[in-house]
């Protein structure tokens, strides 16, 4: 167990008065909303450093009381009880500590723009990309997240060859950057009449959304056309002029939005076009970072298969980190997901705190 950098803490529990003080004063608002989120960040640190402090005093106490020759049998048969329960206790709020103290990615509060393609597999890769969908959209309104398509490409049993939505809220992205990455299908699909079991895939992107701050994007570095809408048939055909198209100059990215109103598009399309200018500008970053250390955790690699969903045995199996659950339905209807997502940052986090430990050690 590596032991906690005292100064670090004491550092935070200083800034975090300051802010308590600041607060408590009044200031102007924009500083208020910038000092209060700044004070959520830190309370869940000072709150465990106050927790671990008293737990800490408790088995001095505990020890001193030991310690003492005056203290009879039954008084100190009751302190080496109380003692055996607080040492694990004390080791739990150093890990939290620990964890709590890990360098924050930057992108964890944003919304995100969430890109599901069907990958090999014809028209079974477009209806396991639909059931993707499905359970990111009922994983969202679980969270109280808000989603909204932005741009759908569908086959003709109602699966998804393409389909982009935002997902807005607090922390979507902390909960759904580890979806990246191939997700793989086995079973019988409904158009198979022999009952053999296909394996298909799907890719999914989930890119952080950016506040407008973020990103800038320049009026002379997009050119914008407007289309006519085309669609398969139904209710996208009768449109005139209705989809936009921006096209990124210096980096040649195009995105396309074809939904009802040509404002609503250029709206829609920009937002999709800032969180691909941040995601590459991430990308970048993340790059940077890993020619500077041999191993880069997390590296986003999208070609990776992340995922097995096996129907004929119910069983969803993550491959980064061989957990297996034999609750398939539970998954796609999202209720499931935060058992694979949760053990996912777990797994992130100890890696993190490994990497922390062999700098410390060098």
């Amino acid at each position: 167990m590596s032991s906690l950098p005292y100064e670090k803490l004491e550092k935070v529990i200083a800034r975090w008065e300051v802010i308590q003080a600041e607060l408590n004063q009044g200031v102007n608002q924009a500083a208020y909303a910038k000092l209060s989120k700044e004070f959520s960040e830190l309370t869940p640190i000072v709150n465990t450093v106050q927790e671990l402090r008293k737990a800490e005093q408790e088995l001095a106490d505990l020890d001193a009381l030991l310690n003492d020759p005056g203290t009879d049998r039954e008084m100190a048969a009751l302190a080496v009880q109380e003692i055996e329960a607080l040492r694990p206790k004390i080791e739990e709020l150093n890990k939290k500590l620990r964890v709590l103290l890990l360098p924050k990615d930057a992108a964890d509060d944003c919304s995100v723009i969430l890109e599901v393609r069907a990958g090999t597999g014809g028209d079974e890769a477009a209806l396991f990309a639909a059931d993707l969908f499905r359970m990111y959209q009922r994983y969202a309104d679980l969270h109280g997240w808000k989603t909204e398509i932005i741009s759908a490409s569908e086959n003709d049993l109602g699966g998804y060859k393409e389909v982009i939505a935002s997902i807005s809220g607090h922390g979507v992205f902390a909960r759904l950057k580890f979806e990246s990455g191939v997700h793989r299908v086995q079973r019988v699909p409904e158009t198979e009449a022999s009952g053999r079991i296909h394996t298909s895939a799907a890719t999914v992107a989930v890119l952080p959304e950016p506040e407008e701050v973020d990103i800038e994007i320049r009026p002379e570095d997009i050119r914008i056309d407007t289309m006519r809408a085309s669609g398969a048939g139904g209710q996208h055909v009768n449109r005139t002029d209705s989809a936009v198209r921006i096209t990124h100059i210096p980096t040649g990215i195009v995105v396309v939005s074809s939904e009802k109103s040509q404002h609503q598009n250029r709206k829609l399309a920009m937002q999709v076009l800032r969180s691909r200018l941040y995601e590459l500008e991430r990308q970048r970053e993340a790059n940077e970072r890993a020619a500077q250390r041999r191993e880069q955790v997390g590296s986003g690699d999208r070609s990776q298969r992340i995922r097995t969903y096996n129907f004929p045995q119910g069983r969803v199996t993550d491959h980064r980190i061989n957990l297996t659950l034999h609750k398939l339905d539970q998954v796609l209807d999202g209720s499931a997901l935060d058992e694979l997502i949760d053990a996912l940052i777990t797994h992130h986090q100890a890696s993190q705190l490994a990497e922390a430990d062999a700098h410390t050690h060098m």
